[in-house]
């Protein structure tokens, strides 16, 4: 369990570490916009590599609550709203500034935007949020724990950091959208009927969701989403 604690602090530390404006100017000086790029992978990879690795070797641990179906079906749900996320955020931001620099109209969010202008970090979060639901076991805390920190402070980061370097664009976009899911239809800034993702981005969520829990059986012996009910 230490080992994955101090894993999980290297994994997200040195993200955060590494995306902080003074360290990331001086590293950039030095190494070049393709030398720190290439340093950013590595670490990250290094440090999920000995994450996952602290995660397999830590020894049996019981459940810290009882699982029922209940939670097995709530967090199926939830997994099949993350999985949509994720593959709207897929197919375009339409915030994306120009890569030539110039000043582009924000078009209206729709489509997994008019939930929340973070889909990709919500699914990563919903992911930590589910596994902590279904296997409340310490190790797996841990690791789901800083998915979730990774993904949403890295977001509100995001955040600010284009305040500064597109203030105009990013303003505008985050008055027409909301970092928290659904925010913004709530407050009325969209309307409900601009969440439709898509028939793309549908039918790629649900390949995701039914493969991602398919998944479960032959890695884990698990019988995850509607698996358990139908496997």
């Amino acid at each position: 369990m230490h080992l994955v604690l101090l894993a999980a602090f290297a994994f997200v530390g040195t993200h955060f570490l590494l995306s902080a404006s003074t360290l990331r100017s001086v590293l950039v000086r030095g190494l070049g916009e393709a030398g720190f790029l290439g340093l950013y992978v590595v670490v990250a990879f290094a440090t999920i590599g000995w994450l996952a690795y602290a995660y397999i070797a830590a020894p049996a641990e019981p459940l810290l609550w009882p699982v029922r179906d209940g939670a097995w079906t709530g967090v199926t749900v939830l997994m099949l709203l993350a999985s949509i996320l994720l593959a709207g955020s897929l197919f375009g931001n339409p915030a994306m500034p120009d890569p030539t620099g110039s000043a582009i109209a924000v078009p209206a969010a729709t489509g997994v935007y008019a939930i929340t202008r973070h889909p990709m970090m919500w699914a990563f979060a919903l992911w930590g949020v589910a596994h902590i639901g279904v296997f409340p076991v310490a190790s797996n805390i841990v690791v789901a724990a800083a998915v979730i920190v990774l993904a949403l402070v890295g977001s509100a980061l995001q955040d600010r950091k284009k305040e500064r370097f597109k203030p105009a664009l990013w303003r505008d976009w985050e008055a027409r959208t909301s970092y928290w899911p659904f925010a913004a239809l709530l407050t009325g800034r969209r309307r409900w009927s601009e969440t439709w993702p898509g028939w793309r981005a549908l039918l790629l969520g649900l390949a995701i969701w039914l493969a991602a829990t398919w998944a479960h059986i032959p890695v884990s012996s698990w019988h995850a989403g509607i698996w358990k009910w139908i496997g």
